[in-house]
């Protein structure tokens, strides 16, 4: 099943530029992986924001949220829609 999700990511400002650095690196090898086992298909950036539109594929909601809850920046992120997608006729 496909899934359209938006989010905002917001590091704390508290943090040091080594942690962020680092958190930043993991999560870029962590969606990497996710795009290797077919779970995370495309990302986008929305222009002027720190919004990310992102499409995913999972089993159901359940599998959806585990793979969302692996990236490093998950405690910081502010899911604002997860839209389940179904097959258009003319896509079949």
């Amino acid at each position: 099943m496909e899934f359209l999700v938006r989010f905002e990511a917001y590091l704390p400002e508290s943090l040091s530029e080594e942690r962020i650095k680092e958190i930043k690196s993991a999560e870029r090898d962590r969606a990497m992986q996710l795009r290797s086992e077919g779970i995370l298909k495309r990302l986008w950036r929305v222009p002027g924001r720190r919004g990310v539109v992102g499409l995913w594929e999972a089993v159901d909601a359940t599998a959806l949220h585990d793979a969302l809850a692996s990236l490093p920046q998950f405690p910081w992120m502010d899911v604002t829609s997860v839209e389940p997608l179904a097959t258009h006729p003319q896509e079949r």
